[in-house]
């Protein structure tokens, strides 16, 4: 689930009046949704960090760059110029230690099921009243500033509980692999489902034949979260739901509260880091750019 960017239209629904003004309006989870102003730019950044990894051991902390891989997700996001803080939230003391040397501010947290619940920790604590905060993905060393700018422009404009970002699927092996997690959207491009399965299913053709006519219907979900914090906190402090379970997919405790989830569609994904493959690749790809 990886991400990089364009930004789609602009899919917000609030109303001018005749002063030019959107107006206020409930949402349905009680908070009161409002056109963003200048002084609604304290966005925070939070990356949750968790020393072990499946695939690839201890990655977060990888450096044959000369620097460890979660620095170069710190530094995107600083250079986005975006955030008020940016804030590594992991329950590892040596990446803590990794953070501080490198300039970067690090929370501990507790053991957690997922990455949002440990980013919910450290906005509980540290946080609450920033109106937006963005969940980036730690092993996404290569994501652009360019893209964070439009992705918090996004949440900030559509009116949603939450936003996420996904790009076109192109491989009928892509569209059948589990892990390749597949969104559907509406057309105001706000997610209807998060799925596994190859959704949507097309009756009469294969995957092969709709993709070789050149149309592209499926798209790959990518780990890219922004929340309003009103929404984030409620989210986490309520128990995974059916659909998350039998998935195994987080988003969809959203969807089970019938939240309103944008999605900004990208061209293309940016390379993340899940196995020694492709770490060595990234570690040649900044090797090249550093060449003379």
């Amino acid at each position: 689930m990886r991400g990089n960017s364009e930004m789609t239209e602009d899919t917000s629904i609030h109303v001018p009046t005749e002063d030019g003004n959107c107006p206020d309006r409930q949402s349905s989870f009680g908070f009161t949704e409002h056109t963003p102003t200048m002084s609604d730019t304290n966005t925070v950044g939070l990356i949750p960090a968790r020393l072990e990894s499946t695939r690839l051991a201890r990655k977060l902390l990888l450096a044959e760059t000369g620097q460890p891989l979660i620095q170069y997700v710190w530094e995107v996001a600083v250079t986005a110029g975006i955030f008020s803080e940016v804030i590594v939230a992991t329950d590892s003391g040596e990446i803590a230690d990794a953070v501080s040397q490198f300039g970067g501010r690090a929370e501990m947290t507790g053991d957690h099921p997922s990455g949002t619940d440990r980013i919910a920790e450290v906005v509980r604590r540290c946080c609450p009243n920033a109106p937006f905060v963005v969940n980036l993905q730690g092993d996404e060393p290569e994501l652009e500033p360019e893209t964070l700018s439009r992705f918090v422009g996004m949440i900030q404009d559509s009116g949603c509980e939450m936003a996420t970002v996904a790009t076109p699927l192109c491989t009928a092996d892509g569209v059948r692999d589990p892990s390749c997690v597949k969104v559907v959207v509406d057309d105001r491009n706000e997610a209807l489902y998060f799925s596994r399965a190859p959704i949507p299913f097309v009756r009469d053709q294969s995957i092969e034949q709709v993709l070789a006519s050149g149309l592209r219907p499926w798209l790959l979900h990518l780990g890219l979260y922004a929340y309003r914090t009103e929404f984030l906190l409620h989210l986490t402090s309520n128990s995974p739901g059916r659909l998350e379970q039998l998935e195994r997919l987080e988003q969809l405790r959203a969807v089970g509260m019938a939240a309103r989830i944008a999605v900004m569609e990208i061209p293309r994904a940016a390379p993340g880091i899940d196995t020694p493959e492709d770490y060595r690749a990234f570690v040649e790809r900044v090797r090249r750019k550093e060449r003379p």
